[in-house]
């Protein structure tokens, strides 16, 4: 029942997520700009490089694994840059100022599910999320 439950929590993130997003490119004071869909390519690329280490790891080795930091580089590098396309369009006058924030507050929320994902089911032995 507690996996329900989170997984509805999860749900209910992602969607606040993406509303602030879609809030920040439709509202009609911030002149309907969708530039910032573009982060929707980050937010699915984000969990790869994990989900690929994850996959490859032997996970009985108490040591550090290179093939495993470099998917945490290679993660926190996409956040970044998803969270840096926004500004760079704020910057560049492509977006306004409140329409950027509302993208980045978007962006946290998201990711913050896309972490809660992994903290959630990504430890448990009773379930697999290596089959998606």
């Amino acid at each position: 029942m507690a996996g329900i439950k989170a997984l509805i929590s999860l749900s209910f993130g992602g969607a606040i997520g993406l509303m602030f997003l879609m809030l920040g490119c439709a509202l009609p004071q911030y002149n309907s700009q969708y530039w910032p869909l573009f982060v929707l390519f980050f937010y699915i690329l984000s969990p790869i490089p994990y989900c690929i280490a994850r996959r490859l790891v032997d996970e009985t080795d108490a040591t550090s694994n290179a093939c495993k930091e470099l998917a945490i580089f290679l993660t926190t590098g996409i956040v970044v840059s998803a969270f840096g396309l926004p500004i760079v369009f704020a910057r560049a006058q492509l977006i306004l100022w409140g329409a950027c924030a509302l993208v980045l507050t978007g962006n946290t929320v998201i990711f913050a599910t896309i972490l809660g994902f992994f903290l959630v089911f990504g430890s448990s032995d009773d379930f697999s999320w290596q089959q998606w």
